[in-house]
This record gives C-alpha cells, structure tokens and sequence, in this order.
C-alpha cells in the first residue's frame, strides 16, 4: 500500500548511519491474518540517497577487499548471536507482517536456520574455501579468487522473513563473505523485520573495525530507480529473488549495462509418480503431496506446482484420494494481497489452457488474506499442446495434476518444461519401476538444479552440497545456488590470474611455498 506524506516514520541505513529519508513517497504493509494495514510508513527512497549509498559502498570496497576474512568472520557470528539474543521481538514482528505462524515457524525453525547459515558463512570467511587458490610453480602462475570491486545488491523475495532476507540471509551472506559491501533493498512484504535485522546488523558491525558503510539499507524505490541502480556502474551484481516478471526487467537492465545479475525466478518442481510406487504406498504418496503443496500455504519456490501420474485407475484413485485431503483441509493465510491477485491470475491462465479445478480455487471466508487449497488437473495429450501455458507457476497452495498415457509421454511433458528448481520422481522400493525411471531420470535431470528421489520437493537444508538452483527461467545462469558454501559464495568474486609476480606483492593467501 503506498501513501504520499512529508515525514517519514522509519529512517535509512546509509554510509555507517541511521538519518531521516529525504522521501516524499511512503508505503506501508499488511498484517494478512487480519486483513489490516500496519501504522508504520517506510520510504522510497529517491535517486539521490541511492546515489549517496552507491558511493559510500564504492568506498567502503576498497576497504573491505583488504580486509582479514576474521574481521568478515567475527561479524557474522555476532549478527548471529545478536539476532537470537532479539530473537522474539522478531519474530512478533515478522509474524505481524507475513502471517507465518511464530510456533515453529519463525521463532524454531526459520531463525535457527538463518543463525545458522551466518556461522557457516563465517567459518568459510575463515577458512578462505571460496577462493580455490591454484598454483602452477613451473609456470609461476598464481590464481584465487577475490572481491568484485564494488557493492552487491541484495533484493529478497517476500516468503522467507528471515532466511533470505536482504539484510541476513544467504545472498547477503555469500556476498559479504567475498568480502563486497551489501546494499540491501528489503522486501515491501515485511520491511519491519527488515529494519529490526539491520539494526542487529548495525550493533554488530560497530564492534568490528569494518568499514562503517559494509552494509547499508534501503527500503524501497521506483521501478525506474530500480532498473538504474542494477546497471549502475558502480554495482558489482545484483541478487534478486522474486517474481519473473520484475526480475527479468532488471535482468534485462543489468545484463545492457554488464552487470552480474544473479536471480532466483520460478519454478513448479516437476514431480513425476511412477506406476509402481502407486500400487505400493498410493494413500502415503498423496498424503505426502497435499503436506508439500499446502506448507506455508504453498508459497515456497520448491513447492511441487506439477504432478505427473500415469493415466490409470490407481492415477485416479490417487488424485481422488488427494482431492478429498485437499477438501478437508481450512484454507491458509497468504502473505500478501498481491499474492491473492496473482494466484487468481495464474489459475485463469491454467483453465484457458484446458486445466479443470477438481476443488478449491476460491479465497477462504474470514478477514484475513487466505485461500484454499487448490488442485488442478489436465491430459498429457492437452498438457503437450499447451505446454507454455500449463506449466505457469502459481505462488499458493495450488497443484496441476497431469494424467499420463505413457512413460515415452511422461517423458515428452518432461521435455516440454523449462527449467526448474527441482525435480522429484516416486518410484518402487522394490525395483518393479526401474526401467521406467531410467527412461526418465536423462531428460529430468537436463531440466533441474536438484535430483529428488522419494520424497517431495519441500525443504532445502543448509549444507555445502546442496544446490538451490537450476536451468533458466528457475535461475538466470546453470552454476547459481543461493544455498550451498562455497558454491553461493563464488556468484559474487572474480577470477584474478597473477603471472610471474614477486611473491612479496601477491595476497597474502598466496604466499608461501608453491605447488
């Protein structure tokens, strides 16, 4: 909700300070378990104050590129200890803003998760893993990777208050730990808790010798100051988290200018259920199914939009029997009301596309921002002819259910999707579906970041094997993670070569004896 006004009620965090915004332009956001706008006005910022910011950071990465990793370290562990020391008041606030539920939600699963993923990146900051450092004595060649030279741009996405906030989490984290300043935009979805991170952030940083602009906040601007702030020339990258639509304009702005433009955009996690496993564990399957699609009101970016079964009477019964748990079950809280206006648009473009709404597909009753959950369902034959259409994401509690004639079919809608997230196949624990996987497994594993056997797409743990990526559109390049060290981490360094340089003049790290 924007509103115009001559004060704002929130200050900025730029240059190493907290000061008033020269903003004329406000909005505020909504608390979606009641349907009311929150008292808090926050800024838009103008042009100026992110010029102003820009160039402090441009400072500040000179400073920070000779940084000792511990100083890096030392930081994130006392962000960490400073977010569980505040941790309550956070997650009060978070829920009043995005309607997650505080138990276990926010206050025992998000926020440890987030501290934890903080000190992992510091025990990479110290173990300098991200820099690969390779050296050739007989060439006297010497490789590492370094800092970018410049500011990152982090823009999280409205789901995760925490984990992947601009200000805490994993871009933010991989990011500093390459030793770049952070230039936060936070997400108008919970800028509360965006501002309360920063303020831990900020206590933090004073008790480190960082440079006072290390990290900077903003709360939000134009689209058009968006675009220019991604292609600026002093932006070293941008890493975006959101929706498809606004982030491939910045991407095409970014990518005009040369910028580094790393985005997590959509995905509907392609989840296939081979004949065997139904006639195995069918009941278990769909119960694990309507768990995945209705988890935080099904707004995670692994939540499985796309369901593949074989067009038999145990695929029937098996949609049947996911029908009826989808039926029983209230409608959840969403966290936005563009969130409701874009689940509304993306299940009109399914049916106008051959999709039928077997149940759900309405807003909840109530004052808050809800909806039910929603299953759709299609042939493989009209899923292959629109192709394109059918496999929209909708951000919500919603699935699309395709009934397969064939394994050579299931493989021909798998080589229609684009690129995804992850992609799951449910086959027998006692082989009977083997064959059909390996006629699968090729083409799916061409179209995802990660492989899922089993189990559904819900859930990413924090681990340095894990990749939160995958092909275009799911994110802008192959090699992306936003959740992984050091492979998150390698997104925002350069790759810096030094040939027959005396060993006194090159980084410390690469100093020594050679091999």
């Amino acid at each position: 909700m924007r509103e115009s006004s001559d004060k704002a009620s929130s200050e900025i965090w730029i240059g190493g300070d907290w000061c008033a915004s020269e903003a004329t332009d406000f909005f505020q956001s909504e608390n979606p378990s009641k349907g009311e706008v929150l008292a808090t006005k926050f800024p838009v910022s103008p042009w100026n104050e992110i010029q102003q910011a820009l160039n402090h950071a441009a400072a500040a990465s000179e400073v920070l590129a000779k940084a000792n990793e511990n100083q890096i370290a030392d930081f994130l562990d006392l962000y960490a200890a400073g977010i569980e020391a505040n941790s309550e008041a956070l997650a009060e606030i978070a829920h009043s803003e995005t309607g997650l539920p505080i138990l276990p939600r926010l206050l025992k699963v998000e926020l440890p998760r987030t501290t934890n993923q903080l000190r992992q990146a510091a025990t990479a900051a110290r173990n300098s893993s991200w820099r690969r450092a390779v050296r050739d004595t007989a060439g006297s060649l010497n490789s590492t990777f370094a800092p970018l030279g410049g500011p990152v741009v982090v823009m999280g996405p409205n789901n995760f208050p925490f984990a992947f906030n601009s200000i805490a989490g994993g871009d933010f984290a991989a990011a500093l730990v390459a030793q770049n300043p952070v230039i936060a935009k936070a997400n108008p979805g919970h800028p509360g808790t965006t501002a309360l991170l920063a303020r831990v952030s900020s206590e933090a940083l004073a008790k480190t010798s960082l440079p006072s602009a290390t990290l900077q906040l903003l709360f939000h601007m134009s689209d058009e100051d968006g675009l220019k702030l991604v292609s600026h020339a002093r932006t070293a990258a941008t890493a975006f988290t959101g929706s498809r639509h606004g982030g491939l304009k910045l991407k095409a702005a970014a990518d005009q200018a040369g910028k580094l433009f790393y985005a997590e955009l959509s995905s509907v996690n392609p989840v296939v259920v081979l004949g065997g496993a139904l006639r195995e564990r069918s009941a278990a399957i769909a119960e694990e199914f309507f768990v995945s699609c209705t988890a935080g009101t099904g707004q995670f970016c692994t939540s499985p939009g796309l369901l593949i079964l074989p067009d038999t009477p145990e695929g029937k019964s098996f949609l049947e029997t996911a029908i009826l748990r989808f039926q029983q079950a209230p409608a959840g809280t969403l966290l936005s009301r563009n969130v409701l206006l874009s689940i509304a648009a993306g299940i009109e473009r399914l049916q106008a596309s051959g999709a039928v709404v077997r149940c759900g597909g309405k807003s909840g009753s109530g004052p808050g921002i809800t909806f039910q959950g929603t299953l759709l369902s299609v042939s493989g034959a009209t899923f292959l002819q629109f192709s394109s259409q059918l496999q929209t994401e909708v951000f919500g509690p919603v699935s699309l259910v395709v009934l397969s004639s064939s394994n050579a079919q299931t493989r021909a809608i798998i080589e229609a999707l684009e690129g995804n997230l992850t992609g799951t196949v449910y086959l027998s624990t006692q082989g009977e579906d083997k064959p059909a996987y390996h006629e699968v497994e090729p083409t799916l594993r061409r179209k995802v970041g990660r492989l899922i056997n089993n189990r559904m797409p819900t859930g990413v743990a924090v681990s340095p094997a894990m990749n939160h990526g995958g092909p275009f559109p799911a994110t802008t390049h192959p090699g992306f993670t936003a959740v992984g060290l050091p492979y998150s981490i390698q997104r925002f360094a350069a790759l810096h070569c030094y040939d027959n340089v005396c060993q006194d003049f090159l980084p410390e790290h690469l100093r020594g004896e050679q091999i």
